[in-house]
């Protein structure tokens, strides 16, 4: 007996732990603090980024803590649990009271409980109790479902109710809470994010997890069958796009242009452009003749005056205006800016009248690349020189940068948001109502009194009230 009494005072206390509101601040202020460090450290980068960044004492402590990937670490999954048995738990504590107003089964009203209300109106009328008691019955049972009339003396007593269902929207609320946190976990845990690097006219079948760096098996392959890149005027990239083809069971399932922010999606996992390249080791554009020099165009960006010199390789030449001096150094047959191939380029150094000499990059493709540097003058390229010098184009390969990600989670999160915004609207724009009505026998008339109940928005039921006592005064008359 004393086993069983221990036994039940314990899931009693743990039921009392899961269900008090101390639990669900804490939970809830640890989440947010984490989601605040989360924001503060870039999530998934790689090992070096977050050694160089940190230092090797923090390095080691926040991959302890798993802060690098913080939202799919064991003790983020923890406090989601928490949250989610903590909502639960509370919902089902409180849900017996709810249940038992909502599904009685022989619901039974209080007269004396409606008589000492506030927002009670009372009116005399000379008509009996019987002679209006159909006018009632349909002037205050208007928009109600459940009506019941009671003989009280010689008079009447008069109930309606409606929406007593309403009192679940709080715990349709809870209810797309919890769904919004096992999705979440769901995701968390079964989830993943990674990339990968397809050359164009390969097929392959693994990625790289984000999360730990390894290898990943996909379901079926994915082969990039052409690949095509745009660029601004400064060379900077417009646009790239990939043609990819989902290979399953040996056929071809699915083909689909991807860009920025227009994925492929396929069996649950998503495709998503995220960067390009060129593959290594190909040769780059090569002139038959290299050039010996160029002729450079200068533009004064405050006068609007544009000067044209030639120029050797090595030599310096005095700009117009006073801008300092210009020296044509080197042609670069495929230079690279920020990571991303421009084709041929020269290099000079503009030593301006005061400060240090400034490096300057002239794509032969990108007129207006220079532009970006927003000095006072600007430099671009109208021919190299000798201009017979001519250039053998190579065969250009890129690969396509893929980011995967698949989240099974997803579909119970977007429940838990259709389920959120239902459960706010009866919330917020459906109440409990009751309404009473007492019609009671005097000399000469009727004593008449409205009063009512609410769950919640007490003011519109207020309104309701002084609408029905209003409408029953003027059909009957009154008498002050």
């Amino acid at each position: 007996m004393k086993d069983n009494e221990v036994s039940a005072d314990t899931i009693q206390s743990i039921w009392k732990f899961f269900a008090s509101l101390r639990l669900t601040l804490i939970v809830l202020l640890t989440l947010a603090v984490t989601s605040v460090i989360g924001t503060l450290i870039p999530q998934n980068q790689s090992p070096a980024d977050y050694f160089r960044a940190y230092g090797e004492f923090l390095y080691r402590l926040f991959d302890v803590l798993d802060l690098f990937d913080m939202y799919h670490s064991w003790w983020f999954q923890v406090l989601m649990l928490l949250l989610t048995i903590n909502v639960l738990v509370c919902s089902v504590d409180r849900l017996s009271t709810t249940w038992r107003i909502i599904f009685a089964r022989d619901p039974r009203y209080s007269a004396d409980r409606f008589r000492r209300r506030q927002n009670r109106q009372s009116f005399r009328t000379d008509a009996a109790p019987a002679d209006i008691r159909e006018l009632v019955v349909k002037e205050a049972g208007r928009g109600f479902g459940r009506v019941q009339v009671e003989d009280v003396g010689k008079g009447f007593v008069f109930f309606a109710e409606r929406w007593r269902w309403s009192r679940l929207g709080v715990y349709i609320v809870h209810g797309s809470v919890l769904l919004l946190l096992v999705g979440g976990l769901v995701g968390s845990i079964f989830g993943f994010e990674g990339f990968v690097n397809i050359p164009e006219g390969e097929t392959v079948n693994t990625i790289r997890l984000r999360s730990n760096g390894e290898t990943a098996v996909l379901p079926f392959s994915v082969r990039c069958d052409d690949f095509f890149v745009s660029f601004y005027e400064t060379g900077q990239p417009k646009e790239f796009r990939s043609t990819l083809t989902i290979i399953e069971g040996g056929r071809e399932v699915l083909k689909k242009d991807i860009i920025v922010n227009d994925p492929l999606r396929y069996s649950g996992i998503n495709f998503f452009q995220s960067s390009y390249g060129q593959l290594e080791g190909q040769q780059p554009a090569q002139r038959v003749e290299p050039p010996t020099g160029a002729v450079l165009l200068f533009t004064s960006l405050e006068s609007g005056m544009a000067y044209e010199k030639d120029l050797q390789f090595g030599e310096p030449v005095e700009l117009a205006e006073g801008r300092g001096s210009f020296v044509l150094e080197s042609y670069v047959p495929n230079a690279v800016f920020m990571g991303q191939p421009i084709g041929e380029a020269l290099k000079g150094r503009l030593t301006p009248p005061e400060g240090e000499p400034i490096e300057v990059l002239l794509p032969l493709r990108f007129s207006n690349f220079d532009k970006m540097r927003k000095g006072k003058t600007f430099i671009s390229v109208a021919s190299l020189l000798p201009e017979t010098a001519k250039i053998r184009p190579p065969e250009k390969r890129y690969y396509t940068g893929l980011q995967v990600t698949r989240d099974p989670g997803v579909w119970i999160v977007y429940a838990g948001f259709i389920l959120m915004i239902a459960g706010c609207f009866v919330t917020f724009f459906m109440a409990h109502q009751q309404i009473f009505v007492e019609v009671a026998d005097e000399d000469l008339g009727s004593q008449v009194t409205v009063a009512g109940t609410a769950s919640r928005n007490r003011h519109s039921l207020e309104a309701r009230i002084e609408r029905i006592a209003g409408r029953l005064q003027s059909t009957l008359g009154r008498e002050n």
